[in-house]
């Protein structure tokens, strides 16, 4: 049996490898930048005091990723926010592999076009180590959530983890693979 490769995955493949090999001039294949993993992560502050949101957080996030997420524990303890370390606040899962194109395909394809009074990203989310994150204000804008269902409109942190260093390579990688930065 044959296996499906994500249309992602062939582009970056077929097209994006030759493109970054010759603008960089790069001698092996191995030194082109690629993606290695998605991180999804939301936040439920109201978890401490309703058990319901961060439930219906584990549910959407799970329809969005089609992996179940991991439950994520407060490490510290905040007074302010009524927070004690070991309190369950979030939900977090990791993609890799066929998955991880999977989503990105959805995101630029399906997501990011849903979004009211768009205007790109910002070029403002990499780290300095060639990693970008991008945070959405509400999980509706994916179409396998159900807006009857979600009671708590919540927003997320999306990673995308490459394995360059460099902030340059890794915006030129993911500028191919065509998010709709701001000019």
């Amino acid at each position: 049996m044959t296996e499906i490769k994500p249309r992602l995955k062939v582009k970056y493949e077929k097209e994006i490898v030759k493109q970054l090999m010759e603008e960089n001039k790069y001698e092996n294949i191995m030194q082109v930048p690629k993606l290695l993993k998605i991180t999804i992560n939301m936040g439920v502050g109201s978890a401490t005091s309703n058990q319901k949101d961060l439930e219906s957080a584990v549910k959407d996030l799970a329809k969005i990723s089609g992996q179940k997420p991991v439950i994520t524990k407060a490490k510290k303890s905040i007074a302010s926010f009524k927070v004690r370390a070991g309190n369950l606040i979030g939900c977090k899962v990791t993609l890799r592999g066929n998955r991880m194109y999977e989503f990105l395909d959805r995101l630029l394809n399906i997501a990011i076009p849903r979004i009211k009074d768009f205007r790109g990203i910002s070029k403002k989310g990499f780290d300095g180590n060639g990693n970008f994150t991008l945070g959405l204000k509400e999980q509706t804008i994916f179409p396998e959530v159900d807006l009857e269902e979600s009671q708590v409109i919540k927003g997320m942190n999306i990673t995308l983890t490459t394995n360059t260093s460099s902030d340059k390579d890794a915006l030129n990688l993911i500028e191919k693979f065509g998010f709709p930065f701001r000019k």
